[in-house]
């Protein structure tokens, strides 16, 4: 007899993480399927589900006045929905094998059994936690949930001292350094990159640099940190490298994630070489059926190196849920991967990116063709318009568009979604410059940034063809 039949011909799908892939697919099943013929059970082992993760250092910033506006959905909305959400629960095994999780009640450390028939896995991320010395003490911060958040906020309320190191560069790196000037605080940021925003070419991460500490934002990057010092109240103090200590009264982690895969590694699931599950196109984990991962525990085809990466992001982690909620509730859906577009932004400057550095590109085993042009966000003679650089990377000969780089001022960030519909669309750069993009002079050129560097990509590949 079938778990089903037991429960009357019932099917029952649990979920392991209520974020955004989790929740998302949960929701996106019980639209298809009603409660007398699906349950839907949900294990999140912190206190809040559905949240924008992506929006907390603008919370910690003060440009968002109050946590709840970070989420989408709360449990109680959940519940009514007819998704029993057990919240402080922590899935602690996987029997895949009998088809069941074991589960762990944080408060109490009562432990179950729940049976499955169907089994999402979307534990989501953990942030990068340097094994040194100093790295637990009170004032040392990630920044990776809404109790991260409430903890981080409460330490700036306490602390008199107005000094923070943020150690990382990337987004979270980035974006924490300017919440923290938001509130006040004198920001060094400390890189063992030789830029910030590894996801950028060196050449436009520089870019950033300059606009950091145009900001009055200390910027020590090609350095590794070796251990955070501590007062005598045990609180951290400093932030040391090899060549020197920076004082802190306050340490924002910004390394980075990993994929929180050890509850699939222990259950023997397939994970690829950077940590994440290996799913198919429906997101089913390989080789399981009745089993679907998505979120920031997947690997992802990207679309432009036909390779397999690990691209953290709250935007394909909802797709990733409705996928496999339809698939779950009984249709059918793909996710067939990224081309890796992503924005942010420091104060007043947007970066932006999609597709291939040129790392990746060489990786990859292409041959490519680099320009960079300098723009406006408007027609040059209309108020406000702004500096904006734009590079662009086509393949040799055939002239197909691989990546597009952009940082400037008000109007750079979004401007990428051009190249991330162009990469889908596999256009090369010569097409792109018949584009008929939406033009007035007070947001745009006549020759929109983007379009004035796939002329110059297009004449290079065609000077290349004639070599």
């Amino acid at each position: 007899m079938s778990m089903s039949e037991g429960r009357g011909g019932r099917e029952r799908l649990v979920v392991v993480g209520g974020d955004a892939a989790g929740m998302s697919a949960a929701s996106q099943a019980r639209r298809l399927k009603d409660p007398g013929e699906l349950e839907i059970v949900a294990f999140e082992r912190g206190h809040f589900t559905s949240f924008s993760a992506c929006g907390i250092p603008y919370w910690v910033g003060g440009e968002v006045p109050e946590r709840d506006r970070l989420i989408a959905r709360t449990p109680e909305e959940h519940r009514a929905r007819g998704i029993d959400l057990r919240l402080r629960t922590e899935v602690t095994e996987i029997d895949v094998a009998g088809q069941r999780v074991r589960a762990r009640d944080v408060d109490s450390g009562a432990e179950s059994w729940t049976p499955y028939d169907k089994l999402v896995i979307a534990t989501g991320a953990r942030p990068v936690r340097p094994d040194l010395p100093g790295v637990d003490a009170p004032g040392v911060h990630g920044v990776q949930t809404l109790d991260d958040g409430q903890a981080l906020l409460d330490t700036l309320a306490r602390t008199r001292g107005r000094r923070a190191v943020v150690v990382g560069a990337g987004y979270i790196g980035v974006e924490m350094a300017e919440a923290l000037i938001n509130r006040g605080f004198e920001v060094t940021v400390v890189n063992r990159g030789k830029e910030p925003m590894s996801t950028l070419d060196p050449d436009m991460g520089r870019l950033v640099h300059r606009a950091m500490e145009g900001l009055g934002i200390t910027m020590v990057d090609d350095a590794e940190v070796t251990k955070l010092l501590t007062g005598e109240d045990g609180r951290v103090r400093a932030v040391a490298t090899e060549d020197a200590e920076y004082p802190a009264d306050v340490v924002v982690l910004g390394i980075g994630v990993r994929p929180e895969t050890a509850l699939a590694r222990a259950a023997g699931l397939p994970l690829g070489a950077h940590g994440g599950l290996l799913t198919d196109l429906a997101m089913r984990v390989r080789g399981h059926e009745n089993i679907w991962a998505g979120g920031d525990c997947v690997e992802v085809l990207n679309l432009v190196s036909g390779q397999v990466q690990y691209v953290p992001l709250g935007t394909h982690a909802n797709k990733h849920g409705q996928v496999i909620g339809t698939n779950a509730g009984g249709g059918y859906a793909t996710f067939p991967g990224v081309v890796g577009t992503a924005v942010s932004k420091v104060c007043d400057l947007e970066i932006a990116r999609t597709g291939l550095r040129g790392k990746d590109a060489r990786r990859a085993g292409l041959r490519f063709e680099t320009v960079t042009v300098e723009s406006t966000s408007r027609a040059g003679y209309y108020p406000g318009a702004a500096p904006m650089t734009v590079k662009m990377l086509a393949e040799s000969r055939t002239g197909r568009l691989l990546g597009v780089q952009i940082v400037g001022r008000e109007g750079a960030a979004k401007r990428v979604d051009i190249a991330a519909v162009a990469l889908t669309a596999q256009m090369t750069v010569e097409q792109m410059t018949a584009l008929d993009l939406g033009y007035a002079p007070p947001f745009s050129p006549v020759w929109d940034p983007v379009l004035v560097a796939a002329r110059k990509a297009a004449a290079k590949v065609r000077a290349g063809r004639q070599d």
